[in-house]
């Protein structure tokens, strides 16, 4: 294959990921909507009775087996094309590969169609290991995201790596971030879920006296935060291996570790965040809304370290940018 045709392959690839994961989309908020029926129908029941001065009764109604036959199929459909998406995207990303003649991590678009890659790999694995298709809407719009401002604002033709770039570490630390950034994206999407389901959770239980139905098909806010707990403790190690191995790769390319460089400085902020974040869960005893914060906190400081350094400051990682 020509390098023209692999160029165009890789592309095509890329927008067939796209359109995959729209329609993943709508099959994912299809099979969430199906859980704000119930809400509405525990709203419904509260002040029903007979007689007057008779006692509102609270039911706890459930969907019909239609509607939950109905969710669960939105649901699995959904998945399936979150998994087409994910091979469609591996295959541009490979081709993108193939075309520079190198690894495709050499400027922000092929970092960002990667990234949107370890996002959708991660989120899939732990489809493996646990039903997290309550998650997938709130995974596959960040990725469509990703992409689309990949292939509009970011995308620039394949160039030979900058000599600074010319590294064996360029492997090792930008595949450790890579996948973190896939799992900081979900750990920041479920503490967030877990800030919704809480806040509406507590509105639903002074409006109506009872919680039952918000967001029935998201886990319970403690779910929520043990999962988000989890992802972050496996993250927060290989984010750390990734900032050593940035320095590393820093003394070898420029002869000094570390230089408040600002994207060294950003990564160090981020991982001081998630570095409080498990300290406050572990030895504070934090819970709830705190410590969903931190993790959001600490997802923003990841994409400053990302889009804001890259686009607005000049530094010894301007190779990464647009151009």
């Amino acid at each position: 294959m020509t390098t023209a045709a692999l160029a165009q392959a890789s592309n095509a690839a890329i927008y067939a990921a796209m359109i995959t994961l729209t329609f993943a989309m709508v099959a994912f908020a299809v099979s969430f909507a199906a859980g704000r029926r119930r809400a509405t129908a525990v709203a419904a029941s509260v002040g029903t009775g007979e007689g007057e001065g008779s006692v509102a009764v609270l039911t706890r109604p459930s969907d019909s087996p239609e509607q939950q036959e109905a969710g669960r199929r939105s649901a699995n459909i959904a998945m399936s094309l979150t998994w087409l998406s994910f091979v469609l995207l591996l295959a541009g990303v490979v081709m993108r590969g193939i075309w520079a003649g190198r690894v495709p991590w050499g400027n922000m678009y092929e970092f960002s169609i990667s990234a949107a890659l370890a996002t959708l790999a991660v989120f899939l694995f732990l489809s493996l290991r646990t039903d997290v298709r309550w998650l997938g809407l709130f995974i596959v719009i960040p990725v469509l995201l990703t992409l689309g401002m990949a292939v509009t604002v970011l995308y620039t033709e394949a160039a030979q790596l900058v000599p600074a770039l010319k590294s064996y570490w360029l492997v090792i630390h930008v595949s450790a971030a890579v996948i973190c950034s896939g799992a900081f994206t979900i750990a920041a999407a479920a503490a967030g879920l877990g800030l919704l389901k809480g806040g509406l959770e507590r509105r639903a239980l002074k409006r109506t006296g009872s919680s039952d139905g918000v967001l029935a098909r998201v886990p319970s806010v403690e779910r929520l935060e043990a999962f988000t707990n989890r992802v972050v403790a496996f993250s927060f190690p290989l984010w750390t291996f990734a900032v050593v191995a940035g320095a590393i790769w820093a003394e070898n390319a420029w002869g000094r570790y570390w230089g408040w460089d600002p994207k060294e400085t950003w990564a160090f902020i981020t991982w001081v965040i998630f570095a409080a974040y498990l300290h406050a869960r572990s030895t504070a005893g934090w819970r709830g809304s705190k410590a969903s914060w931190i993790v959001i906190i600490g997802w923003l400081a990841f994409l400053i370290n990302y889009f804001g350094v890259n686009f607005f400051v000049n530094s010894l990682h301007s190779y990464a940018g647009v151009s």
